[in-house]
């Protein structure tokens, strides 16, 4: 079993309190361990890479080198999708550009950082789940079936984006697909609900242009919580705290200023997954959300 340093980023000890919350929980329902990364710093988000792209390349180099060099683990899970590719990213350019790599050497050992030499990989939480559980491990472990809820999964686009960075995806039966991910399908489904056919799984939902251009980032949401009713689903699932606040926060602008009104509720697959494994709704943080789905659960007899 890997040795797994959790890196939560900015936004799961903020806005995305709920995944963090519900990831640490069902982490430890399932059995699985991990450590928390020790000073960590972000990994760059979006906005860094404007200034200058190797600087986000190594503020990602320097948390994956103190999982490495000081706490001895070889994997750094992160939950959120943009802290996830900007790791990968980093992964990927440092093992094929050697002026890469030695760039991010020296600016660690100006800065009295670890040094980063390529020892440690990155997963996100969803594949973490797949690889050391999978759809059995979770099927023998439901103690509260979801009971055929019908659920839209959606990855996101920085999940599959761009293709070159994630060379263990497309590799055939078992892997993930960047043209048709399927892992939270697999779980989700083996903890009883039912997938809804969802042509919008890899969509933007515009949450980079939240607050630049807001009308844009609503009619992107729109555009996936129609699709979503469209298909028949009564959730939204996520696996990405900026996804996840998009679409709540613009659900709720979509109706307040432009009267257009979606039922769809809007959840963490974590917090899904706990639910299905007997955790109480408080403790995965489903009150915590925007999204108000009790009385959905309810009705549906998971809580």
């Amino acid at each position: 079993m890997a040795k797994v340093a959790y890196y939560p980023g900015c936004a799961l000890e903020g806005s995305g309190g709920p995944y963090d919350k519900s990831t640490r929980v069902l982490v430890k329902e399932l059995g699985l361990e991990m450590e928390n990364l020790e000073d960590y710093n972000c990994c760059g988000a979006m906005e860094v890479k404007n200034i200058h792209p190797m600087l986000q390349t190594y503020m990602s180099a320097r948390n994956l080198a103190i999982a490495s060099k000081l706490q001895g683990c070889d994997t750094v899970m992160a939950p959120c999708n943009g802290c996830y590719r900007n790791l990968k990213q980093t992964e990927y350019e440092c093992a094929t550009s050697e002026e890469t790599m030695k760039t991010v050497q020296e600016l660690a050992e100006k800065s009295g950082d670890p040094v980063y030499d390529g020892d440690v990989r990155s997963l996100h939480a969803l594949e973490w789940f797949m690889e050391e559980i999978g759809p059995e491990g979770i099927k023998s472990r439901v103690k509260k079936s979801l009971n055929g809820l019908k659920i839209a999964n959606y990855y996101g686009c920085m999940y599959t984006r761009p293709r070159q960075i994630f060379p263990e995806k497309d590799q055939g039966p078992g892997s993930e697909s960047s043209y048709a991910p399927h892992f939270m399908d697999d779980l989700l489904n083996a903890a009883g609900a039912v997938a809804v056919d969802f042509p919008l799984k890899t969509a933007c939902c515009g949450g980079a242009h939240t607050l630049s251009d807001s009308d844009t980032s609503t009619q992107l949401v729109l555009n996936i919580l129609q699709a979503a009713e469209d298909a028949g689903a009564e959730v939204i699932a996520t696996e990405c705290p900026t996804c996840h606040s998009g679409l709540e926060m613009h659900q709720v602008r979509a109706e307040v200023e432009f009267g257009i009104k979606s039922n769809v509720k809007v959840i963490y697959f974590t917090q899904l997954l706990g639910l299905a494994m007997g955790l109480s709704p408080r403790k995965v943080g489903i009150p915590d959300n925007v999204s108000d789905s009790m009385d959905l659960l309810a009705a549906k007899g998971i809580v």
